[in-house]
């Protein structure tokens, strides 16, 4: 049986700070039928309606239980039955509504909760004792994005059968962790998922809620970690959903200025709310706890901190203290961040912010906003704006410092570095296509793009078809284009993906020192001219590795760089190499150093910079981690 309304539960709900009410709330089946609650303080009346009694409004009413509830009992209620929530507003109009508890819902375009058992005999259990440091800052971090519907086999993709072949892709490539578009239910598919009306439901589109769970459980036994998409920051105006639950702006704010978002055609919640804010902490403990998701990305946090985002003045409301800044928003991600880090150690929360608010990472009693990650959109911006130039115009200052630019503000936040579904989608155009020159120049430029992602402060994200030079733009309507796998220059940059993240995982001065200016230092970041950058990864106890990029479609001769004095040293790997379709014209003899000083490096090498090449090099004296 479902447990019983306390007093701290009233308490703590309307103050923002409950983290169940997905226990409390809904409906909860046991041996014999089910359990429903639901909030709506504005309601004259309620009632169940649903398979179980032919969709009668007056069969099943609920019963008052103060301070909004309202509750009943039916017996006789099965698993999978379909029910929604009549509500008779004050104005005597009655709505059916989805339960906003539910967890599950019909498969859209239908639009009922349905009653499900959540029952599920889990198999994680290592993985859930030792993922405490699986994504924190001093660990190697490499995450696949992925929308499920149309990765592979478009319209007849599930939970359950997607999970092999999916945990042996990310294995063979090399990821550890992979980043779900949101798979809450949404009744739009062309939303991605981005306008939820299911907040506690997978969708049914793929399956039922164990089906997903099984996709997590087998993902956690193979090693891999899952991060989920979660939108707190708007939902749709459809009928059965969120908006107008029970005839008053019960969930989002009355005042279209803070209650309506102008890009997106949707509606705010109203974070003032302490209800609205222990609704969707719920939400997020619920995927935590329920589906054992190892972190949440955060979607628009810059659209829920600003009043004024994406507003013109004197289209927004200003806080009780004149300002712009969106004081329950604030609160929410306080105080959600700071449960999750002491209640879920090792857990992640990932913020998609995109503007310069000061401490968005860190602890929140720290004054932060208690994030773990932040989307360093910055980064993502600036490197696509200068990956798109002629190589000809590259070799300006302004263009060198679009990748020079971010050594003044690395190490402000943790970092999440990403070339996410947003950069190639709406006419801008795939990776590959990012790209100058010839198909064969694109594949090179590519690979050099992800050799400097990869080895940069920060941890990774790609967007699924980048890994392979997917040329089109992603569609949600079809599956990406494995055919091109067949040719040999998108295998090639398939392998060169997997060779980065074995990279990453070997080589601890590629990730150990991600959070601090000790772990990486510049050797060459002016070199404009020939578009040549060059730089140290560094970790106390481990080797160094020096990298070098050449972002031009010219090999560079005998190209010095400086360097600590360490003897020899040799490549590691290199974008130039004949197995990634380069021109295999990189040294595999040892490369000795000029014993001259240089870059205010005690000692140098130099070596030929092949064309669009990332090259990476450690000293021949230091053993190979174990």
């Amino acid at each position: 049986m479902v447990r019983e309304i306390t007093e701290d539960d009233r308490w703590l709900f309307a103050a923002g700070r409950h983290q169940g009410m997905h226990e409390i709330l809904g409906c909860h089946l046991d041996a014999t039928g089910a359990t429903f609650r639901l909030w709506a303080p504005g309601a004259a009346w309620a009632s169940v309606v649903g398979t179980f009694n032919n969709w009668k409004g007056n069969a099943h009413p609920l019963s008052s239980l103060g301070n909004g509830f309202w509750g009943t009992r039916i017996e006789g209620v099965q698993h999978g039955d379909a029910y929604k929530f009549q509500v008779t507003t004050t104005k005597y109009r009655s709505i059916d509504k989805a339960d906003p508890f539910s967890v599950l819902m019909e498969k859209p375009p239908a639009t009922a909760s349905r009653a499900w058992d959540l029952a599920y005999e889990w198999g994680d259990s290592l993985w859930m004792g030792d993922r405490a440091d699986g994504l924190a800052t001093d660990e190697p971090v490499s995450i696949y994005e992925l929308h499920l519907g149309s990765w592979r086999d478009h319209g007849q993709v599930s939970y359950r059968e997607i999970a092999e072949p999916l945990a042996e892709y990310l294995i063979e490539q090399g990821f550890t962790h992979v980043e779900f578009l949101p798979l809450m239910e949404h009744p739009f598919y062309g939303s991605w998922g981005y306008q939820i009306t299911g907040f506690f439901a997978p969708t049914a589109r793929y399956g039922t809620p164990q089906d997903l769970m099984y996709l997590i459980d087998h993902l956690h036994q193979r090693g891999i970690g899952v991060i989920l998409d979660w939108v707190p920051s708007h939902f749709p105006a459809d009928q059965h959903g969120l908006a107008l639950f029970d005839g008053t702006h019960l969930y989002e704010h009355p005042d279209p200025r803070r209650g309506y978002h102008p890009d997106w055609n949707s509606i705010i919640f109203n974070y003032d709310r302490g209800e609205v804010r222990s609704f969707l902490i719920s939400s997020a403990y619920s995927w935590l706890d329920r589906y054992h998701a190892d972190g949440l990305r955060v979607d628009a946090v810059a659209s829920m901190l600003y009043l004024d985002y994406s507003r013109q003045p004197g289209q927004w409301l200003p806080n009780e203290e004149g300002g712009r800044e969106h004081l329950g928003a604030i609160e929410l991600f306080r105080q959600l961040n700071g449960s999750v880090r002491h209640s879920h150690p090792g857990v992640a929360m990932l913020a998609e912010e995109s503007t310069s608010w000061p401490n968005v990472t860190g602890r929140p009693e720290q004054d932060s906003l208690g994030f773990h990650y932040k989307w360093d959109m910055g980064w993502m911006n600036d490197t696509l704006r200068f990956v798109r130039l002629d190589p000809l115009f590259r070799s300006h200052p302004d263009a060198h410092r679009l990748l020079t630019f971010r050594g003044l503000y690395a190490y402000s936040e943790d970092f999440l570095l990403p070339l996410s579904h947003d950069e190639v989608v709406y006419g801008k155009r795939s990776l590959f296509e990012k790209q100058w020159g010839n198909a064969d120049q694109k594949a090179a430029g590519l690979r050099s793009l992800l050799g400097y992602m990869w080895t940069v402060p920060g941890k990774k994200l790609l967007f699924m078809g980048g890994e392979f030079g997917q040329v089109r733009e992603w569609n949600h309507d079809s599956s990406l284009d494995w055919d091109l796998l067949d040719e040999p220059r998108h295998r090639q940059i398939l392998d060169w993906v997997r060779a980065l993240n074995g990279l990453l995982r070997r080589e601890p001065a590629l990730y150990r020192e991600d959070a601090t200016s000790s772990g990486f230092e510049w050797l060459e970041a002016d070199d404009y001219p020939r578009s040549v950058f060059g730089y140290l990864r560094l970790a106390k106890g481990n080797r160094p590795v020096l990298v070098l990029l050449n972002f031009t479609p010219v090999t560079w001769s005998r190209y010095q760089v400086g360097v600590p004095p360490r003897g020899d040293w040799t490549i590691l790997l290199s974008s130039d190499e004949g197995r990634f379709g380069g021109y295999n014209s990189v040294p595999s003899a040892a490369i000795a150093s000029t014993g001259k000083p240089h870059q205010d490096q005690a000692d140098s090498v130099m070596l030929n910079l092949p064309p669009l090449s990332a090259t990476f090099l450690v000293p021949v004296s230091d053993e190979p981690p174990t």
